[in-house]
C-alpha cells in the first residue's frame, strides 16, 4: 500500500496497560464514522498493516485499540508517535458542497500585505482551531485558519486570501 492510496487519520499517543492496548488521537474530523479493520502505520517511511482486533472510540477525538499480534506493552510501544492511515476506499462520503478547512491542503495562501506565502502543505486540527503549514522563504511557518484572518476562499483557483496579523510570520523568519 502506497501513501497516495491512503488518508491520514491520526497517530498513536501512548500505550495503555500491559496487554498491548494503544491510545490513538484522531486528526481526521469524522473519526466516529470510521470502521477500521486494517490500519497502516508509517514505520520509517513504509506503511505497515496492523489488523484491528477491537477498538473503542471516545468523545475527545481519541480511541483505544487492540491489534492482532500486539499482545504486550513492549510490542505496542513500537507504535507510539507513529502516524496512522486507512485505505482511501474506507474514507466516509460527504456532501459535495461541504467544504472544510482540511480541504485547503494544496491551496496557495496569499496574504494581503506579504503577497504569496506558498502552497499549504498541511492542515492540522487542534482543539481550539485549525492551523495551516506553508513553506515561506525556505522556512516552515504555521498560521491559524479562522474567520478573522480569512478574506476569501476561491475553490476554482485553489487560492486562500488572508489578512494575517502584522509580525505573525516574522517570528519564524528571525531564527
Amino acid at each position: 500500500m502506497q501513501k497516495e492510496e491512503t488518508f491520514y487519520i491520526g497517530y498513536v499517543t501512548k500505550t495503555k496497560g500491559l496487554k498491548g492496548e494503544v491510545q490513538v488521537f484522531f486528526e481526521f474530523e469524522d473519526y466516529d464514522q470510521l470502521t477500521p479493520e486494517i490500519i497502516f502505520a508509517d514505520m520509517n517511511g513504509k506503511l505497515v498493516p496492523y489488523f484491528v482486533a477491537s477498538y473503542k472510540l471516545q468523545k475527545n477525538s481519541t480511541g483505544y485499540f487492540y491489534f492482532d499480534d500486539l499482545d504486550h506493552i513492549d510490542k505496542a510501544q513500537l507504535l507510539v508517535r507513529k502516524k496512522l492511515y486507512l485505505p482511501l476506499a474506507e474514507k466516509p462520503d460527504r456532501d459535495e458542497d461541504e467544504f472544510r478547512y482540511t480541504d485547503l491542503k494544496g491551496f496557495t495562501a496569499f496574504d494581503e500585505t506579504l503577497g504569496e506565502l506558498g502552497e499549504i502543505t498541511e492542515v492540522h486540527e487542534y482543539p481550539q482551531q485549525f492551523v495551516a503549514t506553508v513553506l515561506y522563504k525556505e522556512k516552515e511557518v504555521l498560521f491559524p485558519l479562522n474567520e478573522d484572518f480569512i478574506i476569501e476562499i476561491n475553490e476554482e483557483q485553489k487560492l486562500l486570501t488572508l489578512d494575517l496579523p502584522e509580525g505573525l510570520l516574522s517570528i519564524y523568519l528571525e531564527s
